[in-house]
């Protein structure tokens, strides 16, 4: 394996442990090319299922126990707390109230912390350990803050996170304090944050935003793991959040992976929902652009995809392509209503979760998805992440009921 630049037009490669956040010759971002000689895909399907029976910590983890596909480390360098392995939640009233018959949601909410930064973050943080780092950072709307600060505890390496003042839901703040991270509030929003973060990496500092090559490995064995779950039979569609995109970039280089070594025959139409406040990649999708456009104040209730400058937009435009999905956004309105409804099926999320769910309903309504359709929906936060956001929406309800 090595690290590779994203650009095809570039093509740079370096060592796999090299430092480097980018490119040196483009600037772009990098990525690890498996770059697998000869893959017998039915013969690992197989080793991965006799893994779930196994008592070592790397098949107990739903990530490491894809390990072929991930980059090599000792054993004893592995940084897990049993990721993954998250649940496949079948929607009723959700499905009905979107307009479906085949909902499912994939509920990365489950995992460790309570989001799926943690699948990344396993990864992410062996690489650090490999590398000898001290200190590992990360910008953060609070789930990162979060996830990186339980992992770095696990490793015992410093763990410092950088926080847009005022913009973090407390349930958040509360997990990294507990896990004993160093907090830096940063005026602004999490694109300063992140700027904030990446003028100071020169300082022995190991950074851990979903630019990271490694974190982005992590995150793409979500769909190993849902394949493998599906029979590796794939959906219609894959519905996902939008923030900073890394998700969606990782998933995009799932399938390339999944469908050039045999696994999948085809992969699900990928389809990215952001908030409407919040929406650079969206409008980047409508308008037919090449080159995404910031929003400079991005805003909504949605604090976990309220990200006006996503790092990873080409990777996700890449994905969104090849898979012949589509971008879309929601009103914060529509986010909280799709968000009650997922509530009252007994699944529950927070609110940025809540933005698929929306996005489904409106993309039936506007018959780009028929009634049969076979979906997907990812989950990525649980529904303690954001009590805030909960309380105040029933305080609403309960005065215009009584108005």
């Amino acid at each position: 394996m090595q690290l590779r630049c994203f650009d095809e037009h570039c093509g740079t490669t370096l060592a796999l442990h090299d430092p480097a956040l980018a490119c040196p010759a483009c600037g772009g971002l990098l990525e690890v090319d498996v770059a697998a000689t000869s893959v017998d895909a039915q013969a690992l399907k197989k080793l991965w299922s006799e893994r779930r029976s196994s008592r070592d910590p790397r098949d107990i983890s739903g990530v490491w126990r894809y390990r072929e596909f991930l980059p090599d480390y000792a054993a004893s360098e592995v940084v897990t707390l049993g990721e993954g392995n998250t649940p496949l939640v079948r929607g009723h009233k959700t499905a009905a109230w979107a307009g479906v018959r085949d909902l499912q949601f994939k509920h990365l909410g489950w995992n460790p912390t309570g989001c799926f930064k943690d699948l990344g973050m396993t990864v992410g943080m062996t690489e650090a350990v490999h590398t000898g780092a001290k200190v590992v950072a990360c910008a953060s709307t609070g789930n990162t803050a979060a996830s990186l600060a339980a992992y770095a505890a696990r490793a015992g390496v410093t763990g410092r996170v950088y926080l847009p003042a005022g913009q973090v839901s407390l349930n958040k703040l509360a997990q990294a304090l507990d896990f004993g991270a160093e907090v830096v509030e940063v005026e602004g929003s999490f694109d300063d944050a992140l700027n904030t973060l990446l003028e100071k990496t020169g300082e022995g500092i190991y950074f851990l935003n979903s630019i990271n090559p490694f974190r982005i490995e992590g995150q793409k064995t979500t769909m190993f793991e849902l394949m493998d779950q599906l029979d590796w039979k794939a959906p219609d569609y894959l519905v996902v959040p939008g923030g900073n995109l890394g998700n969606s970039a990782a998933f995009s280089k799932a399938f390339d992976e999944l469908l050039r070594y045999g696994f999948i025959d085809r992969a699900p139409r990928m389809i990215v929902v952001q908030a409407a406040g919040a929406n650079p990649f969206a409008q980047l999708w409508r308008d037919g652009a090449e080159e995404l456009t910031p929003v400079s104040e991005p805003e909504t209730v949605a604090t976990a995809i309220r990200i006006g400058n996503p790092r990873s937009w080409k990777k996700s435009l890449r994905g969104v392509r090849a898979t012949g999905g589509q971008v879309l956004d929601v009103t914060d309105d529509e986010i909280a209503e799709a968000k009650a409804v997922i509530g009252r099926d007994g699944i529950g999320c927070e609110p940025a979760s809540a933005a698929t769910l929306a996005g489904l309903r409106k993309l039936r309504a506007s018959g780009a998805v028929i009634e049969d359709a076979s979906v997907v929906a990812i989950l990525t936060g649980h529904v303690l992440k954001d009590t805030n956001f909960i309380i105040k929406a029933h305080q609403r309800e309960e005065a215009h009921a009584h108005s």
